[in-house]
């Protein structure tokens, strides 16, 4: 029972983050959302931060699983790339409540060092899954280029979401991003074409 609370709480504070759209949120009221009581909440995390914490592991430990979940259907290093860029923007990932909360644990690693760290490992993960993919298909300096182009669009994408500047289409956003991977591509091609003849 404990780990469906805790579980549930997690959740919930996913979601209460999502709709106030910053870290101004309580542990009554992820508590409230969850069905269980702040007394409760606080003995199983400890703190309003530990609960956000261990929200802000369950995205990435979601996005992990959908990147590895899509690089069994693949075959060459292009299918790599488009696995990753769905994952990105993979409904569960890119709804409202998500898109929200990641906006806020962008905010919180600016206070908490634990946060801070597990954004450099989402960074550090989602480089290597780009730049692996890359290296065959460019150069590696190309490739690492073209992966901080990648990457710099994901995090755009989510941030003027957050900031409902754009309404939030995954599929949209997908297909541009994949439409930036493939032109980059193109061109390093072009170029390398040019160079030989």
């Amino acid at each position: 029972m404990e780990a469906v609370r805790k579980d549930a709480l997690v959740l919930a504070a996913i979601a209460e983050v999502g709709a106030v759209g910053s870290l101004d949120v309580t542990v009554a009221g992820i508590a409230r959302r969850a069905g269980v009581s702040a007394a409760l909440a606080h003995h199983y995390f400890g703190s309003k931060d530990a609960i956000l914490i261990a929200a802000m592991r369950r995205i990435l430990d979601d996005f992990g699983m959908l990147v590895r979940e899509g690089y069994e259907r693949c075959d060459s290093p292009r299918e790599r790339l488009s696995a990753v860029i769905e994952a990105c923007f993979e409904p569960g990932q890119f709804e409202p409540a998500v898109i929200g909360a990641w906006l806020a644990f962008y905010v919180m690693a600016q206070r908490s060092p634990e946060a801070a760290r597990l954004l450099a490992v989402y960074q550090r993960r989602l480089d290597s899954n780009l730049v692996s993919a890359l290296v065959e298909l460019a150069p590696e300096d190309d490739a690492r280029r073209i992966a901080n182009g990648l990457a710099a669009m994901i995090d755009g994408y989510y941030i003027r979401a957050a900031l409902r500047a754009r309404t939030a289409d995954p599929v949209q956003a997908a297909a541009m991003v994949s439409d930036y991977l493939d032109l980059c591509l193109a061109s390093l091609a072009t170029s390398q074409q040019e160079t030989v003849g």
